[in-house]
């Protein structure tokens, strides 16, 4: 029976302390922990023959379908009318049902091509993910010397490629580049260490580079404080120049190990056979500082805030010093951008839930008095493996405080000038989660930095010599890594409220803002509107009626619908029709409904009366109050009644909420009252869900104004991460199951 991930995950903890002044991984430099083989007797290693296919095969007439849980049989019945498919098979084994899961439909297509299909069920809300039934070959051999052997035996796994060498301790990275997974030049890599020498020949095709810069022109052309940064910045001695040969051997050493070139007859392989490195140098001949440290920090985080690039992650190869509240500041805020920061335990065989050891015993879950925490941990911390699959003697552990073990003795890697050498230490682990990281996003571009450390610590596979020793009990395995899933996130689609004066004669344009909560995917967006009547109607001649399609094309992430109000001289409250979205395609609805408030011009004299939408997260269990603000344009002469009740949107009363209505009485001299809803907790995944409370009548010294408030239900509780095919094994799915239940305590 597999250990339940209940006590191999074990979240909460939040670790705060000192640590030992230690360059992790590097035997070369002062203060190591552990030496390894002196420099002068590194042999040049021969990089393993990788099996890589030339093209990515499937079954020409199936797709793979997921649907998401709860989908009506009808629902699941229309999706396959739009790919003329017939359901082939219903994939639904017990580890899917005691998962949660909604299971898998083999699909047989009649007529589509595969990839038509894939993106016309991809467009659809009901759908999780789709996908070809793949055909697994083995195509090309590699051609990097040092595979064959086994001198990358932390690119290994339990199954030999074309006859090479297997290693079930090692990564599993060469499974994943013979299924096609070598990485992308588009996902970007972080390194904050020393530098590293970027025009290695088994690095040179990954150096990133920033494209706010133009190359010596000698002006800081991105304005981040840098001037030239094309390939990072050297904050040790504050130039671009980021390679020094005589202090970037350790640097040069991780970046072959998460981003050396694979398939190019050369030395060795990283993770990633393409991807873009960029560097943050502030380690030096005598260490780096905290000052440097939270620069190089936040260097990546300006980066993909401000240019846009696609930082997934950070390696962070080193430690020492206490705990320092503005490094913690700055990992925040890469978390709040969606940067994971992969970090080294430590090389001084330390429990680092008794003693944390900094960077890696940080949590972004833990704010300080000037910065709110992060939603997620974007810490994740390694400790080192042996070949023999032992955790290696002189790393550092914890059940709590550190995640899991990775390659990290006697690992091959890229060294200056032009060479390759072998290093050990927790230095060496890190990289290969960092590298993961990045193979993980190249595959699901669209996965958050939490679903991609979830993933990674999910797809752990469990060891003895580490039960007790990481939280997961586990060591990397890239391949598995790459099954899970991470969940489906569509455009979502809002609509604004907006109002105008209605004019005494002829017709005005009110323009509502249909908008996108990001840019649209490829394929594009549609979404359906039409005019409805409220107070304001067609009859009395208020509004003219209107509906249409809004076409969103890739890219585009905001569309105007444009309704023709009716001026009048007539005496009258305020009025308001609805602009409702409905049947979006490639999106879901997160506010369906635009309000449009017709101001009548033709009388003020007695105070408007406003209320304000509203928004709570909904709690586990037990009722929430929510508070609706009614506010007086001006304060009342007299009492002014006003007659409330509410309404279902997506919330459904009695589930969602508790349905209520009643008077409110403001008192003359007053401007201000409060309407209270009761909101249900519970631990059900959702969406966000809305109701409104609407003020159906008032007395006669106040008009309405606005007449309905949004009354938005945000969801707490954390979705799940699904396994997919060809990976067999069960145990994932009790995981991720585990982890489900976890996330919602």
């Amino acid at each position: 029976m597999p250990t339940s991930f209940s006590s191999r995950l074990p979240f909460g903890k939040r670790l705060l302390g000192r640590i030992e002044h230690a360059l992790y991984g590097d035997s070369q430099r002062k203060g190591a922990m552990v030496m390894a083989t002196p420099r002068k007797q590194l042999a040049l290693e021969h990089l393993e023959n990788r099996c890589v296919p030339t093209a990515v095969s499937w079954v020409s007439d199936e797709v793979l379908v997921t649907f998401r849980p709860g989908t009506a049989a009808t629902a699941k019945s229309q999706a396959r009318a739009l790919v003329h498919g017939d359901m082939a098979e219903n994939i639904f084994t017990p580890a899917m049902k005691r998962a949660g899961d909604s299971g898998i439909e083999r699909l047989h297509l009649n007529g589509m091509g595969v990839e038509q299909a894939i993106v016309v069920l991809s467009k659809n809300p009901n759908v999780l993910f789709a996908e070809p039934n793949q055909i697994y070959t083995r195509m090309d051999i590699s051609n990097d010397p040092y595979y064959s052997n086994g001198s990358l035996w932390g690119m290994e796994g339990d199954t030999s490629i074309a006859g090479g060498p297997v290693n079930p301790y090692g990564s599993a990275a060469n499974q994943a580049w013979n299924a096609g997974y070598t990485g992308s030049k588009t996902v970007v890599i972080g390194i904050i260490d020393e530098g590293y020498q970027y025009t290695h020949p088994d690095l040179v095709d990954n150096v990133g580079v920033n494209p706010g810069e133009i190359p010596g022109d000698g002006i800081d052309n991105d304005g981040n404080g840098y001037v030239d940064d094309i390939y990072g910045w050297d904050f040790v001695h504050n130039d671009n120049t980021i390679y020094d040969p005589s202090e970037n051997y350790h640097g040069t050493h991780v970046a072959g190990i998460l981003g050396g070139k694979g398939g190019n007859g050369l030395g060795v392989a990283g993770v990633d056979w393409n991807i873009s490195i960029l560097s943050a140098k502030f380690l030096g001949p005598s260490g780096g500082t905290t000052a440097n440290a939270i620069k190089a920090v936040d260097y990546f985080t300006n980066l993909k805030e401000a240019q846009h690039l696609n930082i997934v992650a950070t390696n962070n190869s080193w430690g020492g010093g206490a705990y320092s509240q503005a490094l913690q500041d700055a990992i925040i805020r890469a978390a709040k951008a969606n940067i994971l920061f992969v970090a080294a335990a430590g090389n001084s065989t330390n429990n680092n839930d008794i003693n944390p050891v900094y960077p890696s015993s940080y949590s972004s879950l833990v704010g300080t008095p000037t910065e709110t925490p992060a939603t997620y941990n974007n810490v994740i911390s390694v400790a080192a493996l042996t070949d023999t699959g032992g955790l290696a003697s002189f790393s550092n552990y914890g059940p709590n405080s550190v995640n899991l073990a990775a390659p990290g003795a006697g690992i091959y890697s890229t060294v200056p000038v032009n060479s390759y050498g072998s290093l050990s230490g927790t230095s060496m682990a890190a990289p290969f989660v960092t590298g993961t990281a990045a193979l993980y996003a190249s595959r699901y571009p669209a996965a958050t930095a939490g679903q991609i450390r979830d993933a990674i610590l999910l797809g752990a596979t469990p060891t003895p010599s580490l039960t007790g020793i990481t939280s997961t009990e586990g060591r990397l395995n890239v391949w598995s890594t790459l099954q899970i899933v991470p969940p489906v996130q569509y455009a979502k689609i809002a609509i604004s409220d907006v109002s105008m004066v209605e004019q005494n004669i002829g017709v005005s344009p009110i323009a509502f803002t249909v908008s996108l909560a990001f840019q649209a995917p490829v394929g594009g967006v549609t979404v359906h509107w039409a005019t409805a009547d409220g107070t304001a109607t067609v009859s009395n001649n208020d509004y003219i009626p209107g509906s249409g399609i809004l076409d969103f094309a890739a890219g585009e992430s905001s569309k105007i619908i444009t309704v023709q109000v009716v001026g009048d001289t007539i005496l009258e409250p305020n009025e308001y029709f609805f602009v409702n979205l409905t049947n979006p395609l490639g999106a879901t609805i997160l506010d369906g409904q635009g309000v449009g408030t017709i101001l009548n011009d033709d009388a003020a004299s007695n105070p408007l009366v406003y209320i304000s939408d509203a928004s709570i997260r909904e709690g586990n269990n037990n009722t929430r109050a929510l508070a609706f603000a009614v506010t007086l344009s001006v304060p009342a002469s007299a009492s002014v009644s006003i007659g409330w009740s509410t309404a279902n949107g997506t919330a459904l009363a009695g589930f969602d909420y508790i349905a209520a209505a009643g008077t409110l009485v403001i008192p003359a001299g007053s401007s201000k009252g409060t309407i209270v809803v009761q909101v249900i907790g519970d631990k059900v995944p959702e969406t966000d869900e809305y109701f409104f409370v609407n003020l159906t009548s008032v007395s006669t010294f106040a008009n309405i104004y606005d007449s309905q408030a949004k009354g938005t239900i945000i969801n707490d509780d954390k979705g799940q991460a699904i396994n997919e095919e060809p990976f067999d094994n069960a145990d994932l799915v009790f995981l991720v199951a585990d982890l489900a239940f976890l996330s919602k305590k």
